[in-house]
C-alpha cells in the first residue's frame, strides 16, 4: 500500500467508521509490531513510527550487536551495528531500522489478523458506548443485506439487526428501504456486540406516539396501558389528570393528524385509541369496541370478564382471527370471555308461543292457523279486528277471504267480550 492509499484509509476509517486517525495509528502500531514478533522472539524491543500526516511508516528493532557469523535472530553483526552506531560494541543493544517486506507471508497474515481483532475491539467499545444508552429510542436505517429471515440494517457507522422475532408478520423489506426501528436492546453475540432492533414490539408503537404527542412527553397524557398484534390492530388506553385535556384527542392531533402519521409508519396497522378508566365494566366496554355489548358479567376473584353481545356484535368483539377480544384482554389484564346474548332470543321465542296460545284460546282456531297468524304480527285479537279481510288474507299464505272474514269476527267478538 502506497502513501497516498493508506492516508485514503485513515480519512475513511475517521468519517464512516468514527474511529480517529490517533487511534487508527495507535491500531496499526500495535498490529505491526504483533506481526513482526513472527519473526523476531517477544523479548525483542520493536517500535513503530507512523506520521499521521505524510503517512510514512517506519519500524526499529533494538538487537544485539555480536561478533558471531551466523546472528541469532535478536542480533546483528557487529559491522552492521556500527554501520547504525560507530561506537557500537559487541553485547551492545543497537536500535535499527527494519524492511517489513522481509517478514513474508506468515507475518502479513497475522498482521491482518491483529488489524481486524483490534477494530473489532474498537467497535466493540463504541457500540456499547454510544447505544447502550439508546435502548428504548427509534434509529433511522437502510436495509442492507439478510440472514436467513434476520434483517441486516445499516445505520451509518454501525449495522443493527433486526430478527426475525422482532419482525411485522405482514411487512415485506427490500434492500435499499429506509425503515424506522426502536432499539431493543445491546447484547452480545458471536461476532462480538450486536444492537438488536425491533418493529414489532408494542414499545415501537408507545415511542411513536410519544415523538407525534408532546403531551405525553410533558407528562400531561399519560399512557395507562397498550397492547399489540403487529401488522394488525394496537389498542392504547390513555389518560389526563388534567380535567381541561381531552387525552384521545391530544393523541389524535387535529383532523387525526397525530395517529395517521402513526399508522402510515406501521404501513395501516388499526390503531384504537380510548380513554381509560379505573372501573373494569367501563374500561372493557372501551377495550372490545367497536362491537356493543349488551351485557358484562364480572368475577372479581378469578379476574375474569364475561361479555355479552348479539349475532350481529358477535364476529366484531372477536375480531379477526380473535385479535380484538384477545388485545381487549392483555390490555385489562383481566380475561375476557365474548358469548352470544341468546336471552332475548329466547323471550322472543317464549312471548310469540304465548300469543299463539291466546289467540288459538280466543278466537277458538286451531294451534297451527293461530302460528301463522301470530308470525306474520297479528299477534293479538286487537290487532286482526283493526285489519281488513284483504289485509289478513295477503298476509298468511293459504287463508281464504271467506276465513279471513271469519277470523276477523272472532277477533272482534273477543274484543266485545273482554269489555263487558
Amino acid at each position: 500500500m502506497n502513501t497516498q492509499d493508506f492516508l485514503t484509509v485513515l480519512d475513511y476509517m475517521e468519517k464512516e467508521k468514527g474511529i480517529s486517525r490517533k487511534v487508527m495509528a495507535t491500531v496499526i502500531e500495535n498490529a505491526l509490531i504483533t506481526a513482526a514478533h513472527k519473526t523476531y522472539p517477544l523479548e525483542t524491543e520493536i517500535r513503530v513510527s507512523l506520521d499521521q500526516k505524510s503517512g510514512k511508516i517506519q519500524m526499529f528493532a533494538k538487537l544485539k550487536a555480536t561478533d558471531r557469523a551466523r546472528p541469532n535472530p535478536d542480533e546483528i553483526t557487529l559491522v552492521k551495528a556500527r554501520s547504525v552506531k560507530p561506537t557500537a560494541h559487541v553485547g551492545e543493544l543497537v536500535e535499527v531500522e527494519l524492511d517489513a517486506r522481509q517478514f513474508g507471508r506468515i507475518a502479513a497474515q497475522v498482521f491482518k489478523q491483529a488489524m481486524n481483532q483490534n477494530l473489532r475491539s474498537i467497535e466493540k467499545t463504541m457500540i456499547l458506548e454510544e447505544f447502550q444508552g439508546r435502548v428504548g429510542d427509534i434509529v433511522a436505517g437502510t436495509v442492507r443485506r439478510f440472514e436467513r429471515a434476520d434483517v441486516v440494517i445499516d445505520l451509518g457507522k454501525f449495522e443493527g439487526i433486526m430478527p426475525s422475532r422482532e419482525r411485522v408478520p405482514t411487512e415485506e423489506y427490500t434492500p435499499g428501504e429506509r425503515i424506522r426501528a426502536l432499539v431493543l436492546a445491546v447484547q452480545s453475540g458471536p461476532r462480538g456486540p450486536e444492537i438488536i432492533l425491533s418493529r414489532s414490539s408494542p414499545d415501537f408503537v408507545r415511542r411513536l406516539l410519544a415523538l407525534e404527542v408532546a403531551e405525553l412527553t410533558d407528562g400531561t397524557v399519560e399512557i395507562k396501558s397498550l397492547a399489540r398484534e403487529p401488522g394488525f390492530r394496537t389498542k392504547i388506553a390513555v389518560w389526563s389528570d388534567v380535567e381541561k385535556v381531552d387525552p384521545v384527542g391530544a393523541c389524535v392531533g387535529i383532523r387525526g393528524s397525530r395517529v395517521k402519521n402513526i399508522v402510515r409508519e406501521l404501513n395501516n396497522e388499526k390503531v384504537d385509541l380510548f380513554r381509560w378508566s379505573p372501573n373494569i365494566h367501563e374500561l372493557v366496554i372501551e377495550a372490545l369496541k367497536p362491537a356493543k355489548l349488551r351485557k358484562i358479567e364480572i368475577d372479581e376473584t378469578n379476574r375474569r370478564v364475561r361479555a355479552l353481545v348479539d349475532a350481529e356484535n358477535l364476529s366484531l368483539a372477536i375480531g379477526r382471527k380473535g385479535h380484538n377480544a384477545r388485545l381487549a384482554s392483555r390490555l385489562t389484564g383481566w380475561n375476557i370471555d365474548v358469548e352470544e346474548d341468546k336471552t332475548e332470543v329466547q323471550g322472543f321465542e317464549q312471548k310469540l308461543e304465548a300469543a299463539v296460545q291466546g289467540l288459538a284460546t280466543a278466537l277458538g282456531i286451531e294451534l297451527p292457523l293461530a302460528q301463522k297468524i301470530a308470525s306474520v304480527g297479528f299477534s293479538t285479537a286487537e290487532a286482526i279486528a283493526e285489519a281488513t279481510e284483504a289485509d289478513l288474507a295477503e298476509a298468511v299464505p293459504d287463508l281464504t277471504p271467506e276465513q279471513a272474514q271469519e277470523i276477523r269476527t272472532k277477533a272482534q267478538a273477543a274484543l266485545a267480550a273482554a269489555k263487558t
